[in-house]
């Protein structure tokens, strides 16, 4: 990684990691996209991800997954998402895989 690609702890600060538990989760007909329910701890979620392809939706529930909840609400084909889940893997012909938390970790916990 180059000096020029790094940010600062600010930056860094700016982002705001948390727990998130799947409690729902469907394939949008027609698309790659998952229409998912996220606890937040005191609030629920809904974000669209691109992961169909690779996840069944009845897989995904009751996983705890890291969320960008501070990430600018977007609508995706028609449907509004209001955060992210992170995975690892995005790369092209990478299979991406699910940044998850242990059981421990409760819906809501800042990530640090």
């Amino acid at each position: 990684m180059s000096s020029n690609s790094y940010i600062s702890i600010e930056d860094f600060a700016k982002i705001d990691l948390r727990v998130g538990k799947v409690i729902e989760a469907e394939h949008i007909p027609g698309t790659r996209l998952l229409k998912l329910i996220v606890d937040l701890g005191s609030e629920r979620r809904q974000i669209i991800s691109g992961i169909a392809e690779y996840y069944k939706p009845e897989d995904l529930i009751g996983k705890k997954v890291v969320v960008v909840a501070n990430l600018k609400p977007k609508k995706i084909r028609g449907y509004l998402s209001e955060g992210m889940i992170l995975a690892a893997g995005c790369e092209k012909g990478q299979r991406p895989v699910l940044v998850t938390v242990g059981d421990e970790a409760e819906p809501g916990w800042k990530i640090c």
